[in-house]
């Protein structure tokens, strides 16, 4: 039975691929380093008004980038994490995203896991920078683990905006992970995001066996 099960998903599979369909799309996957988002407002305060955020890298997803201008986050412990860098774009309300390894050593018993922009209940600390400084009420947050793709490759993998998909990372530290949220955008390229704690847990850098599942 487990013979027959296996040559007919093959005679399907090797049918679809003769039918021409589209291959499988690339993968990326990338540890995400702790950083900031900012807003106008806050820009303002810490950098001076009416500066603007400059190009220090270009990131994998179009029109973002690392900006040159960095601040230094305090904790509620006066523990502190300097030369934190901000990203761009600007946004519409500042956030900071850490790593939980990060977020101890600043002092925080716990940070919610969530996606980006999804800010409300988080604690806040104070921000330091350049011209001045702000108390970030909310906003700091541990960010979930998510894939950024298009509406094409969405329709390969046969997801929705907000499913949940699973990332199979191999090698000798192999680990999967379960809840990789699914964000869907025209302008996005197949890339999946994770913080540098789940990225050392499971070695990415030391592996090429890595599999995006449904």
């Amino acid at each position: 039975m487990v013979e027959q099960v296996v040559r007919q998903v093959a005679l399907e599979y090797l049918g679809r691929r003769g039918n021409g369909a589209a291959p499988a799309p690339t993968l990326t996957v990338m540890a995400s380093a702790r950083h900031m988002h900012i807003c106008r407002e806050d820009m303002d305060v810490l950098f001076g008004p009416g500066t603007e955020l400059t190009v220090y890298k270009d990131l994998y997803q179009a029109g973002n980038f690392a900006a040159n201008e960095k601040v230094t986050i305090i904790g509620p412990r006066s523990r502190l994490i300097s030369n934190l860098r901000i990203l761009g774009p600007m946004r519409k309300q500042s956030q900071i995203e850490l790593a939980f390894t990060d977020a101890i050593s600043l002092g925080f018993d716990d940070i919610p896991v969530r996606l980006s922009g999804n800010l409300a209940g988080s604690p806040g600390a104070i921000i330091m920078g350049p011209k001045g400084s702000i108390q970030l009420k909310e906003g700091i947050i541990r960010a979930a683990i998510h894939v950024h793709m298009n509406p094409t490759e969405a329709a390969y993998f046969g997801v929705r905006q907000g499913d949940m998909m699973k990332l199979r990372v191999g090698g000798e530290a192999g680990v999967t992970f379960n809840k990789v949220h699914v964000r869907i955008d025209p302008a996005s390229r197949l890339n999946v995001h994770m913080d540098t704690d789940e990225a050392n847990a499971c070695g990415l850098h030391l592996t090429k066996d890595i599999e995006l599942l449904k």
